[in-house]
Order: C-alpha cells, then structure tokens, then sequence
C-alpha cells in the first residue's frame, strides 16, 4: 500500500477576516444590487479569515481574463514551489528520487503546467513523468491522491509529489450578482498544498507516520453535469453551481461512500477520521445527517473551512495536514478521503493509520 510521508499548505501572505471581505465585495456591487443579501451569503458561509493572492484593495468589477490568468502563472508558481519544498522538508526526502509529479488547479491556466514551471528550481529530475490535472475542480485533491495510488501500486519503489495550487479568487466575479457567484465570493480562499508519498517496496515505506493509502474510488452521476463548473468566456471563469447539489449529495453520495466502506467490511460508524472537502456548511450537514454521524465527525473540515475557506482542490490536503500535525491518529485507525467535483461527481480515498 502507498504511504504517505508528508503533507503540507502554504498560502498567500495577504489574510483577511471575513467581515473585511465582505465589505470590499459589497461596494463592487453594481447599482441597486441588494449587497444585504450578499451580507448573509457571507455571514452563512462558516468562514472567519481567508488568504488571497492579491491585496484586498487590488479586486474590482472590470478585470482583464489575460491579466488574472498571468497573475495567476505567477503567483501559483511560487505558492506551489514554496509548498513543494515543505512537503519534501517534511519527508525528508530527496526531490531527486520522484519518479512521478500529478500536479492540480482548476483557477487557471498554464502552459507550460505548473509543475514543469517549477521542477528545476525544487530539484525535480529531468525524466520525472508529469501528469497535470485540469477540470476535476474541488474533487483533484481526492482524485490525484487516488491516482498517485494507482501509479504507486504500478512501481511499488519509487516515490511521488501530489502538488494542488489553487486561486480561487482570481476567478471572482465581483460585479455578478447571481447566487452561485455571492457564494463562490462567500468560501473561496486561496492557497496550495503537496503530498509525497512512496510505494509499498520504497525503502522509506515503514518508516513514516502517516496514513497508508488502501483503496480509492471514482464516481460520475449520470445527468448532473450541468450543475457544476464553470462557464468560461472573455470574462474569465464563472461560478456554475446549482441548487441541487446538497440533494445529490444526500441522494446519491452517501450511498457511494457506504458501498465503498461496506467492500472492505466497514461502516461509516467505523471511521475514525473525516477528510471531508468543506464544500460549505450545508454540504456537511447534509452529508453527516445521511451518513447518521454526529456533528464531530466533520469537525477538522469546519476548522479547515473557518480559518481559510474552501481552497478547491487543495482543501483536503490542508485538512489531512491538520489532523497529522495534531498528532497522528492511532495505529489501525480508518480515515476516508472524500471531495465532490465537476461531472457532478465524487472521489473517496481509504486510508489506514
């Protein structure tokens, strides 16, 4: 099974509380637009302080796509640098002996891709085999974990980096009024997270504290690929989401997740710890209440959600972080992975301690 070694977030230096951004959002409004209604947006959000990339002040109706998306570049290349360089600090292993880099983002695009923009300066080798993931949204984190699995279980001895950079507030629409954009402007921070792990017949495989990764799982639902995305134009990226989402997820996702646990004899009563992507405080009422967990069962995911936002894809990672740096669990403890993401569509990852 694949083990992880380290995982680690870094984020802009620009930190704001909540109540801060909403008001800087509140005058971007067009005229007559009711800024009430994205006060209680905001309010309803369960988050406290965010990271984004640029100063508050620096966001306004009217931006350029091709100027975001160089901002974008820029900025998303030392945040994923800087948090490549903590995770392999915290392996304690040579960038050299990656045989493998999946890198992910869904707030931007770049060619050349982030993880071949920044493998000389993090000491990655010449011959590493990329894979950069664009489009599976807040599901990538989940899904390139799974996927660094699979590769792992293919070559049991080598060793690889899962880089997730997202800046999601670069997307912001600050002038569009519609519900999907109040609550994408309501979650969305910004920051970036790695994860190195080795297969099973790596010589650092017994040696680390983390989890071990022992199955994954991809699910589409037919039919709902309208509710989730993006839609692109000149404008740059703007917020899809629709209102049924929280349904599906009580419909559909935690009949997944109990499938899933009951193929490897277990139940969701059985997990000892939640690595739930904070998509909002409804998503995680409605899955806990669906899955018959207590309020606690998603507690580290609330934390994650109040002190940074939903960071998209790199969410899970910042929230795998937490629950490793306040001591890891106890040995043969279960933990499950879970993201939603564009398709509409889930990712589940088993993990043992």
């Amino acid at each position: 099974m694949t083990r992880v070694l380290a995982v680690r977030s870094v984020f802009p230096p620009h930190r704001y509380p909540q109540p801060l951004i909403t008001r800087a959002l509140a005058r971007c409004l067009p005229p007559g637009a009711d800024a009430a209604r994205l006060r209680r947006v905001h309010a309803a959000a369960g988050v406290e302080t965010r990271h984004l990339a640029l100063p508050l002040e620096e966001y306004g109706p009217g931006g350029d796509f091709g100027a975001a998306n160089a901002r974008f570049v820029a900025t998303a290349s030392e945040l994923g640098a800087a948090a490549v360089d903590a995770a392999f600090a915290g392996a304690d292993l040579d960038p050299g002996e990656v045989g493998t880099v999946l890198s992910t983002t869904v707030t931007g695009l770049a060619t050349p891709s982030l993880e071949a923009r920044l493998a000389d300066r993090c000491g990655l080798r010449p011959d590493v085999r990329r894979l950069p993931l664009f489009g599976l949204g807040c599901a990538a984190g989940a899904a390139g974990l799974g996927r660094v699995h699979d590769m792992l279980t293919g070559r049991p001895a080598d060793a690889a980096l899962l880089l997730s950079t997202e800046l999601c507030s670069l997307t912001l629409q600050p002038s569009d009024t519609s519900m999907a954009n109040l609550v994408a402007g309501a979650l969305f921070g910004d920051g970036a997270g790695a994860l190195v792990a080795v297969g099973a017949e790596h010589p650092r495989h017994g040696s680390g504290a983390g989890p071990l990764v022992v199955d994954a799982r991809s699910r589409l639902y037919p039919g709902t690929g309208d509710l989730l995305g993006w839609d692109i134009g000149h404008w740059g990226f703007r917020m899809v989401l629709g209102r049924e989402l929280p349904e599906l997820v009580r419909m559909h996702v935690a009949e997944e997740v109990e499938s899933f646990l009951a193929g490897h004899d277990l139940k969701p009563g059985d997990v000892d710890v939640w690595v739930c992507h904070p998509g909002g405080p409804r998503i995680l009422d409605v899955l806990a209440e669906a899955l018959g967990l207590s309020g606690e069962a998603f507690a580290a995911s609330r934390r994650s959600l109040a002190e940074v936002g939903n960071l998209s894809s790199a969410s899970v990672l910042h929230i795998l972080g937490g629950v490793q740096s306040a001591g890891p669990p106890a040995p043969g403890a279960v933990g499950l992975m879970l993201a939603f993401g564009p398709g509409f569509a889930s990712e589940l990852v088993l993990l043992r301690w």
